[in-house]
């Protein structure tokens, strides 16, 4: 997973895959979900991304692709 900001336009791309999205959804108002030719979810876009306080990242308990090649 990897994580973009675009100060140009104020936007945080979320890209859960390195694979081209065919479609892209807006799931919500300012938030787009980008889809890829098998239907799954490759990356998220949130607009106006500088309302989140982006200061400091956490994450509990996520899975890792080295777990889950076991």
């Amino acid at each position: 997973m990897k994580l973009h900001y675009y100060p140009e336009t104020d936007s945080l791309y979320i890209e859960l895959q390195a694979v081209a999205g065919v479609d892209s959804r807006e799931v919500a108002d300012g938030v787009m979900a980008d889809i890829a030719a098998d239907g799954s979810v490759v990356g998220i876009d949130l607009g106006r991304a500088s309302r989140f306080d982006l200061s400091t990242l956490e994450h509990d308990g996520l899975p890792s692709a080295a777990r889950h090649a076991a």
